[in-house]
């Protein structure tokens, strides 16, 4: 295992000297709804504007995630919230007013910026006909219908300043909840799925679908002033960093956040456009952009996922048949071997990629590891299946003709499980490329990133220039495999 975490380190180091030469961009992180991208875009594009090497690493999975890898120097700079802050990352109550929050990051080694001048507090909302029909003003009044049914982001699902927090508060005792992606709910929310759902307050799909927003009647929400988290140590080697991200202190308010998310979620325009103009009309920066077409975008993406699941095949091939060879030839290993490779195969994808982020950081490794463990229970198994199931009487013959083991395992049992072991790499590639998608969540990119831009902006088109490759390119995985397992059992024979 030791070699196969080197090889991954290693090949990360040279794809990243390779693509960033010597020095290393600094990483600015968002999370996987559009204000996010569109703020880490802006100090993205600000850095880039002073000279600073930059690299926007967008739709990172949940504010968890961020914050850690800011922590492990993963990410070098990421929009967040006040409210997001003190009652979900640092959990502490005692935190009391900015510059508290202030002296207790600086500790950790971040800084924060002063609030950027809006505050996207959460806040539940509905469908305003039905709030009418049913005399809906507040949060409180969920306890009067304990049947509605009430979709809620994930994130928002699992915080202390979310829905178990408000729950507590407001005293809800039943409720029918589901959980969603942020983006998805508004059009859950219009097709009659859901009747309450979580907001951003700053979310400009609430004018566009005529939503009422529930009084808070309670105050539970705090307040979430938007800002920018910072690595300090950056501002020594990069001394006009800060005095970038400050530019935008106070300068955005909550009118033109709506109008800026409009623009991307509503008139589908892109993140780095939006982003451009604005910088533009407020502060005379200049942004070059380089906007990627389809067929760029196809390659890079195309070229990524092969990455992903090639050389996380690859790894796995080389632990997985030498393991289900001892399986079959040490049997006391079988069951410890077999046991532990199925057990690794039940981790839910999502959750072993976020287990592999405190070993290898955020982006391909993270991704390429996990993919590596999915991989080596079909080729263990098929590989100690095939073995497994060669006559008795043959091995038998081979050795009253005095071949030694290894003798008899390279020329006739091998080559004879050969298809069997064929098969079983096949079913581990094959699920690999779907698996991969959700590298994306962790700034792994491939066909999830489409994807998951697709989602958040509710445009089809994206979802399928990420789904349809990675069908075909599943498709293309299988056959190739089918091919070769053709080949090797007509070799067998002969």
């Amino acid at each position: 295992m030791k070699h196969l975490v080197l090889l991954l380190l290693g090949y990360s180091f040279v794809c990243s000297t390779a693509v960033h030469g010597q020095e290393e961009p600094v990483r600015v992180g968002s999370k996987t709804f559009t204000e996010s991208v569109i703020l880490g875009e802006m100090a993205a594009q600000l850095l880039t504007s002073a000279g600073i090497p930059t690299e926007h690493v967008k739709q990172l999975g949940g504010s968890r995630i961020l914050f850690n890898a800011l922590l492990s120097g993963d990410l070098g700079v990421y929009p967040e919230y006040t409210g997001t802050l003190i009652g979900e990352l640092l959990a502490d109550s005692s935190i009391a007013g900015f510059e508290q929050l202030e002296a207790t990051l600086n500790k950790m080694g971040i800084g924060i910026t002063q609030p950027l001048g809006f505050n996207n507090t959460y806040a539940l909302g509905m469908n305003k006909a039905e709030a009418e029909q049913l005399s809906m003003i507040s949060v409180s009044d969920i306890r009067k219908h304990p049947g509605l049914k009430l979709g809620f982001s994930n994130e928002f699902l699992d915080r202390q300043d979310g829905w178990k927090g408000l729950q507590h508060r407001y005293q809800i005792q039943e409720a029918d909840v589901t959980g969603l992606d942020h983006d998805l709910a508004y059009r859950a929310l219009e097709a009659g799925d859901i009747q309450v759902i979580d907001l951003y307050s700053t979310d400009a799909e609430i004018e566009y679908y005529q939503l009422t927003v529930l009084d808070d009647d309670l105050g539970f929400f705090p307040s979430y002033e938007a800002v920018y988290l910072y690595r300090l140590d950056l501002t020594t080697e990069y001394p006009v960093l800060l005095n970038q991200l400050n530019q935008l202190e106070g300068r955005i308010n909550e009118m033109q956040m709506i109008r800026l998310n409009a623009r991307v979620k509503l008139d589908r325009e892109s993140d780095a456009s939006v982003v451009a103009s604005f910088l533009n009309e407020e502060f005379g920066v200049i942004s070059n952009l380089e906007e990627n077409g389809f067929w760029s975008r196809l390659w890079v993406h195309t070229w990524d996922h092969i990455q992903l699941v090639g050389i996380s095949l690859a790894l796995a091939i080389v632990l997985a048949i030498p393991l289900g060879i001892c399986a079959v030839k040490l049997t006391w290993l079988e069951q410890p071997i077999l046991s532990v490779t199925g057990i690794l195969q039940t981790v839910p994808s999502l959750a072993l990629l976020v287990f592999m982020i405190p070993v290898f950081g955020i982006g391909a490794l993270p991704a390429m590891a996990a993919l590596f463990v999915y991989s080596l229970l079909p080729i263990v198994r098929n590989t100690h299946a095939g073995i497994q199931s060669i006559p008795q009487e043959l091995i038998e013959s081979a050795r009253a003709l005095g071949l030694p083991s290894g003798a008899i395992l390279r020329k006739i049992e091998f080559p004879l499980a050969l298809p069997t072991i064929l098969a079983g790499i096949k079913t581990a590639a094959v699920i690999n490329v779907g698996t991969a998608t959700l590298g994306a969540l962790i700034g792994a990119g491939g066909y999830g990133q489409p994807i998951l831009t697709g989602i958040r902006l509710d445009d089809t088109a994206l979802i399928l220039e990420g789904a349809i490759p990675a069908a075909i390119l599943a498709l293309l995985v299988q056959w190739s495999f089918d091919a070769l397992e053709r080949f090797t059992s007509v070799s067998s024979t002969h």
